[in-house]
């Protein structure tokens, strides 16, 4: 469900080399050693295989959080503002170069994101609480992997733990980007990459909250739990049980699917502003926001079928059903729930390599849930039509006035602001002793990420004309022997 962020990394620094402190002298060196251990889990994150990143997020999640108080210390004082209850004078030797590779940048085709160098800390703070941000929705996508394992069957108190638990990831990575937002000292100059422009940032919060919003009615929607356990070959529920939901609910959470979409079609429109001035946003991006916008409004429509079929409707509940598919993007021409043709063979390969991604830890979930939606529709058309066709039979009317008269949206959350972690009074005691003579500041066990920009010029040999040189071979040679 939440997207798939890729982590960045970042470069090797000496912050002594650009800051001095004359009451807390140890300051810059500590926080050099929390950088480069924030340095080494983020490379170390990079180097694991797709199946193994998850069970690392924790790593890397408090590697960022022992980090940022001495980071936002530094760059409190460095305004001349008392940090705490202590005033810090710190002086600004030069100011600070670093470098971070973009991930949501697009780079060119076959290669990866170059690192960017970046004058100033407050670049520095953007992508370190950029860099949480991402790793609290990666916390919450594991979190759901295990509802949307088919091969694992879940309690419905494990369901609802595993769901809670990413809803608190994905409120907290919304109060993250929105602080970063606050930050008087963000830049939104064109320099400044896609990845932290203030247009992009704004759009995750949405996401964020989109997600966390949607999410909600994932808890007691039975339906959806439903489609799953009928992927799940040991499953036997079916045999006694069928899903219901009561009439109130159906259209409280079509209401608040409406909200999600909402915050997911505010974040398309800026993530399209902000690819459009930059010219390299991850177009996965936008197009996942686009599918989390046809995903809520599909569910939301999905919620007034059930809620006009409870009511005896079943007419409009399938005219609602035609509407869901209108708002999914898929196509209505189906027999019994299900597509016709070339069409219907190519949607289920689709959801066998989906369900497969989801049991490998692969890149699952990129189209925000339709896929799951799509199912659940299929599933309630398939049996309303028997229904209609053979027991009460109603006049099915058009869809598209239904779809007119959708009510607005309902807020759910109330959202809490960030309060990053910070410095207690001991702490800023303790850098208050100088360092000794001989202590240096632990500059991280793994590579610099940078070595590997090295082979970035380098074409594939063949692919471009002059690449015989990468082979040793005269550029005057015609030979091939």
């Amino acid at each position: 469900m939440p997207f798939a962020f890729t982590l960045p990394t970042t470069s090797s620094v000496l912050l002594s080399d650009y800051f001095d402190s004359a009451t807390h002298p140890s300051l810059p060196l500590t926080a050099t050693t929390k950088r480069s251990v924030l340095k080494d889990a983020l490379k170390k994150h990079k180097r694991l295989a797709p199946r193994d990143r998850a069970a690392h997020l924790p790593a890397v999640h408090n590697a960022l959080n022992n980090y940022i108080p001495y980071l936002l210390a530094i760059n409190t004082a460095s305004g001349f503002r008392d940090v705490g209850p202590e005033r810090i004078d710190l002086t600004i030797i030069k100011p600070l170069e670093v470098e971070w590779r973009t991930t949501l940048s697009t780079p060119s085709p076959g290669r990866e994101a170059p690192r960017q160098k970046l004058t100033g800390i407050h670049y520095e703070v953007a992508f370190t609480l950029s860099t949480l941000g991402y790793v609290q929705m990666l916390l919450a996508r594991s979190q759901l992997r295990s509802i949307f394992d088919s091969t694992r069957a879940l309690s419905a108190e494990q369901r609802t733990a595993a769901i809670t638990g990413a809803m608190k990831h994905l409120l907290e990575a919304n109060s993250i980007h929105n602080y970063l937002l606050s930050l008087l000292n963000l830049s939104g100059s064109k320099d400044t990459p896609a990845d932290i422009q203030p247009s992009t940032v704004s759009a995750l919060a949405s996401l964020a909250l989109a997600e966390a919003t949607l999410i909600v009615v994932l808890k007691d929607d039975p339906y959806a739990a439903a489609v799953t356990d009928d992927r799940n070959a040991s499953n036997t529920d079916w045999m006694f049980k069928a899903p219901s939901i009561p009439k109130v609910r159906a259209h409280l959470y079509a209401r608040i699917s409406l909200a999600a979409a909402d915050y997911a079609s505010e974040a398309q429109g800026l993530l399209s502003k902000s690819g459009a001035s930059t010219g390299r946003l991850d177009n996965d991006l936008i197009k996942y926001a686009t599918d989390l916008r046809r995903t809520s409004r599909g569910k939301a429509a999905r919620f007034l079928a059930i809620d006009a079929d409870l009511s005896g409707k079943t007419g409009d509940a399938l005219a609602w059903l035609k509407g869901a598919r209108r708002e999914l993007g898929i196509p209505i021409d189906t027999e019994e729930g299900k597509p016709k043709g070339f069409r219907g063979l190519k949607q289920s390969w689709h959801e066998r390599r989906e369900d497969k991604k989801v049991e490998t830890s692969g890149e699952w979930g990129m189209d925000a849930g339709k896929l799951d939606e799509i199912r659940v529709v299929e599933m309630l058309e398939a049996k309303w039509d028997r229904e209609n066709s053979t027991v009460n039979v109603q006049l099915v009317p058009p869809y598209e006035p239904l779809l007119a008269s959708m009510p607005s949206g309902r807020e759910y959350h109330t959202t809490q602001p960030y309060t990053p972690p910070s410095l207690d009074a001991s702490a800023l005691a303790l850098m208050r002793a100088p360092p000794e003579p001989d202590e240096r500041a632990f500059r991280g066990e793994e590579d610099d990420s940078g070595k590997e920009d090295q082979f970035q010029g380098r074409s594939a040999p063949g692919a471009f004309p002059g690449s015989g040189a990468e082979y040793g071979r005269s550029a005057t040679s015609n030979s091939y022997y």
